[in-house]
């Protein structure tokens, strides 16, 4: 094997082995990413739905709810309400930050993006397609818009 074959060879494992990286990352980011936007979702819709019946029906729907469950105050209903609101309203803060500042949705998407100019730049390397000194540096490019996707520890 020459030198450009073996120069070749090397960074086609080097591609394969971000490659693996990046895609233990996403198997990762992209179900904790799912759960934050839908508890934050959820978390909103929730705490709008337990404040939308006394804020429309007033006394006359906390009255009711006080009967169908057999309460003798419906100070019961506003307060139960209002505690499930807050409980609901904070879940769907703390993961709207939590994502926010984790920027899980940026850091996806940026490794998504690197493993497809990865696997590009791997079969343009591998037929032959790339020099080897604009391949280096385009893989130095992708790598780096990656930087916090840790490397594999079984290397």
């Amino acid at each position: 094997m020459d030198e450009t074959s073996d120069t070749r060879q090397r960074l086609s494992n080097r591609i394969g082995e971000k490659q693996r990286d990046l895609q233990s990352y996403l198997g990762r980011e992209r179900p904790r990413r799912t759960r934050l936007a839908n508890i934050s979702i959820v978390g909103s819709a929730l705490a709008a739905a337990f404040t939308a019946g006394p804020a429309v029906g007033g006394t006359g729907f906390t009255d009711a709810v006080a009967a169908f469950f057999n309460l003798s105050d419906d100070s019961v209903v506003w307060r139960g309400l209002c505690l499930l609101a807050v409980i609901a309203s904070i879940a769907a803060a703390l993961a709207t930050n939590f994502a926010t500042s984790r920027s899980v949705a940026d850091r996806v998407s940026a490794a998504e993006t690197a493993s497809a100019q990865l696997e590009g730049l791997q079969v343009a390397l591998n037929f032959g397609r790339i020099e080897i000194d604009e391949a280096v540096k385009l893989y130095q490019q992708y790598a780096t818009q990656v930087a916090f996707v840790e490397a594999s520890p079984a290397r």
